[in-house]
């Protein structure tokens, strides 16, 4: 049996990084899960973590998530929602087909986003393209885990990926203009 991902939205009180206070926030979680009822016990299992003792979670909405695959990428800190369109060729009518799905894809920004696609799509035979990325509003990803041993090294990988912290490309100008100026010359 194949579990399925559930968007989960809950309601919960949320420290402001900003001001330091506590405020009253409802964000979209995506949990792996086989049913409605697997997908509330897990949600509400899963954010334990980010309560203080006595508080509670309000689960808002649960609904079936229209993902296809998700991909962590390391030093990765937002989730973006990638359309991806395969092309195939109907032979009796002789026309192109275009088939989407979604895959959500952990990057720090569009550009990234669009390159870690590329990156989870290398391998497909199949032509595709990629008619529109977006940022996601998913705060975060909670895999199934069934506790068999051979699952082990995929999960722990997916939640390393999932949770590495972001780095910053720093771009040295002064190397920049030099190469800029280079390609400008030939």
């Amino acid at each position: 049996m194949s579990a399925t991902w559930y968007e989960c939205k809950v309601k919960y009180r949320k420290l402001d990084e900003v001001t330091g206070e506590q405020k009253l926030k409802t964000e979209p979680f995506l949990v792996d899960a086989i049913s409605y009822t697997e997908a509330e016990t897990r949600i509400t299992q899963e954010m334990a973590a980010y309560l203080r003792e006595g508080e509670e979670i309000k689960i808002t909405n649960i609904k079936v998530a229209n993902y296809a695959e998700i991909h962590p990428f390391e030093n990765s800190d937002r989730w973006f929602k990638c359309k991806v369109s395969m092309i195939s060729f109907d032979e009796e009518s002789g026309k192109e087909r275009k088939s989407n799905q979604y895959l959500l894809i952990q990057g720090n920004d569009v550009k990234e986003a669009y390159e870690n696609t590329m990156t989870a799509m290398k391998d497909t035979m199949a032509e595709y393209t990629i008619p529109a990325i977006a940022e996601s509003p998913i705060m975060d990803v909670f895999p199934y885990f069934s506790g068999e041993e051979s699952e082990m090294k995929n999960i722990e990988k997916f939640i390393a990926l999932k949770d590495s912290v972001p780095t910053t490309n720093e771009i040295n100008e002064d190397l920049a203009m030099v190469d800029s100026l280079s390609t400008e010359v030939e």
